[in-house]
């Protein structure tokens, strides 16, 4: 038994898995219909805004050099405020909206890249620093006024059910972490990633522009994010100035939950998405007990910082 304990501790997003289906069970005590299939695609449907901003900040952390990107939150809500007022609910201009909010969170995460890999500036300060310039940006770009609302074309691809009632952003999620587990498991970009995130001396040595890759993973993480906040007008069909906000912690909680390791070099995109259920599914728990916004706060905060130190000692043992 202690040894099937050990190699379960060694597949944390097994461990992740097993938690979701404990707090499904919870929830289903707590309030009959929990698992009812409808509230779980709700659940799930919620969760997918995380795992997509997740998946950004999945790639950073793997990048290493204590890589963590707390701007994502601006950046989704400059997208989404984009996404409104580019549209102005008009279906024919939705692609023009996709475009320019990919190419901001690319051009944003970029900037993030230049700053950590040649400027020498360290990441939590430098995406700290971007993330009062997005919101600066948001304001003069809102006049401090979003105004807009989602294309109904946008709110029916995401909201609305394709197949067997599982909504549209259920499928777009999965494209998304089809993508992700072919970038990080089967392509160049992802073997070098790893390498720069295990040792970047031993990378730089053996031929990979670490630089380059810096500049690259941020900006992926810049447009992921942006994606992200343009989905989720759809979901939301209105915007405000700070829609992305909340996204920060827990996109890094949902890295955390999934296994990958703050020290960089080792994790998967699978892991993240089932830290991404695991945290919304709490989140659900918690309204269910109709527990204050204060006390869901204080629950959060102390799930990460037990996630953070468990972090802790595994990395002391690999040492």
């Amino acid at each position: 038994m202690a040894t099937g304990a050990r190699r379960l501790g060694r597949n944390p997003t097994l461990v992740a898995l097993l938690l979701v289906v404990a707090l499904f069970g919870l929830g289903q005590a707590l309030s009959p219909g929990f698992l009812s299939y409808g509230q779980v695609l709700n659940v799930l449907r919620i969760a997918s805004f995380l795992g997509i901003v997740a998946a950004g900040q999945t790639l950073v952390v793997i990048s290493g050099g204590e890589g963590i990107d707390l701007s994502v939150g601006a950046v989704m809500s400059l997208a989404a405020v984009m996404t409104a007022h580019i549209t102005l609910a008009r279906d024919a201009l939705l692609l023009q909206a996709l475009a320019a909010v990919l190419v901001t969170g690319l051009a944003l995460g970029a900037l993030n890249g230049v700053g950590i890999a040649y400027l020498r500036i360290p990441p939590l300060v430098m995406t700290l620093g971007m993330t009062g310039v997005v919101q600066g940006l948001t304001l003069v770009y809102t006049q401090g006024q979003p105004k807009g609302r989602a294309a109904p074309l946008l709110n029916e691809i995401v909201v609305h059910p394709w197949v067997w009632g599982i909504p549209g952003i259920l499928f777009l999620w999965l494209a998304v972490a089809i993508g992700m587990t072919v970038l990080l498991s089967r392509t160049s970009f992802g073997r070098r990633l790893y390498a720069i995130g295990a040792n970047r001396t031993a990378a730089l040595l053996s031929g990979i522009h670490v630089p380059r890759m810096v500049v690259a993973t941020y900006a992926l993480s810049g447009a992921l994010a942006a994606l992200a906040g343009y989905l989720f007008v759809g979901y939301t069909t209105t915007v405000f100035l700070d829609i992305g906000g909340d996204y920060v912690l827990r996109s890094v909680a949902a890295v955390v939950v999934g296994g990958t390791s703050l020290a960089g070099g080792a994790g998967s995109y699978t892991g993240s998405v089932v830290g991404a259920v695991v945290l919304t599914v709490l989140e659900a728990i918690l309204t269910t007990l109709r527990m204050g916004e204060a006390g869901r706060q204080v629950v959060h905060g102390l799930v990460l910082v037990l996630l953070l130190a468990a972090y802790g000692r595994q990395r002391r043992l690999r040492q």
